[in-house]
C-alpha cells in the first residue's frame, strides 16, 4: 500500500470535518481517513458516509490533545501508506457567547485544542508529508479581526516574516497566564480566547511554511491556513449563512491544489481567495 495516496482529516465525524470528509471521498483519489476523539462517533459517522451516500471513508481514532495517540496514527500511516499526501487540521473548540466559564479557563481550554494540539500534530505529523503533499490548517477570518484587536506591538510581532515558532509559542502561553490573571486586555489582547487561538495557527501556519521552504525546498509542498467562513454547526450555531458542505470548499480547494502549483504557500486564504494578513 506504500504507493498508494491517503488524505487525513481530523475532527471528522461532524460539520466541517465530516463536509470535508465527504468532499475529499468524492475527489481525491485514494484512501480518506475520518479521524475521531471518540471511535463510536467516528465510525458511526463512516458507516452513515457508505450507507447513505455510496462514499468510502476510513475510520481512525485520534484525540488531538494526546501525543501518543497521535503518534499512533503517524506511525499506522507511515507503516500502510509510507507517509501521508494530505492532512487537513480541522478540529477545534469554540465556548458559545454565553458560556458562564470564567474567561482564564476558556483561554486555558480553547488554546489548548485549538493551538498547542495542532501544532503537537504538526511537529509529529509534517516529517511524513510527502513531495507534492498538501497540508491545510483550518484557522478562521476571526484570526484577523483578532489580530486587529491587538495592540500594535503584538500586531507587529505577528505579522512578522522572521517570528519564530518558540517565539509565537510564548506568546500564546502569555496570553493564557494573562487571562487567567485578568489582565490581558491592560497587556495588548483582545478580549476573545478563539480569536487569538486562531491567530496562533494562522501564524504557526506562516512559520511552517518558512520551514518547508528551508528544509525541503524542492519537494513541492503547499501548506496554508484558510477560513471555511460561518457554518452552521454545533459551534457556530444555526443563524450561519453557510452550509457545512459550503464551509468544506475552500479546505478542499487547498487540499487539492495540483502538483505542479506553487502557490499559495504559507497564506491566510478565504473564499479560494488569499486574504491580506
Amino acid at each position: 500500500m506504500a504507493g498508494a495516496k491517503v488524505a487525513v482529516v481530523t475532527g471528522g465525524n461532524k460539520g466541517i470535518g465530516l463536509a470535508i470528509v465527504r468532499a475529499l471521498c468524492k475527489q481525491f483519489k485514494g484512501d480518506v481517513y475520518l479521524t475521531a476523539r471518540d471511535p463510536k462517533l467516528g465510525e458511526e459517522a463512516v458507516r452513515a458516509l457508505k450507507e447513505k451516500e455510496g462514499l468510502s471513508p476510513l475510520f481512525h481514532q485520534l484525540d488531538i490533545n494526546n501525543l501518543q495517540s497521535i503518534r499512533t496514527l503517524g506511525s499506522f500511516l507511515k507503516e500502510k501508506y509510507g507517509g501521508i499526501d494530505v492532512l487537513i487540521n480541522n478540529a477545534g473548540i469554540a465556548f458559545k457567547g454565553a458560556d458562564p466559564t470564567p474567561f482564564g479557563t476558556q483561554a486555558d481550554v480553547t488554546l489548548k485544542t485549538n493551538f498547542f494540539a495542532t501544532r503537537d500534530i504538526c511537529n509529529e505529523l509534517l516529517p511524513q508529508i510527502k513531495p507534492h503533499g498538501r497540508v491545510v490548517n483550518v484557522s478562521s477570518m476571526l484570526s484577523s479581526s483578532a489580530l486587529k484587536g491587538c495592540s500594535p506591538e503584538l500586531q507587529k510581532v505577528f505579522r512578522s516574516d522572521t517570528i519564530t515558532e518558540e517565539e509565537l509559542v510564548t506568546l500564546m502561553e502569555k496570553f493564557v497566564e494573562d487571562a487567567k490573571k485578568g489582565v490581558h486586555q491592560k497587556e495588548g489582547w483582545p478580549n476573545t480566547a478563539y480569536g487569538v487561538s486562531k491567530v496562533g495557527v494562522t501564524v504557526i501556519s506562516r512559520i511552517q511554511a518558512r520551514e518547508l521552504n528551508e528544509k525541503r525546498k524542492n519537494d513541492g509542498i503547499l501548506l496554508n491556513a484558510c477560513c471555511p467562513g460561518w457554518v452552521k454547526t454545533d459551534m457556530a450555531g444555526p443563524k450561519a449563512p453557510k452550509s457545512p458542505d459550503e464551509g468544506a470548499e475552500t479546505p478542499v480547494y487547498l487540499a487539492l491544489l495540483p502538483s505542479n502549483a506553487d502557490s499559495p504557500h504559507g497564506e491566510l486564504v478565504s473564499e479560494k481567495k488569499v486574504v491580506p494578513w
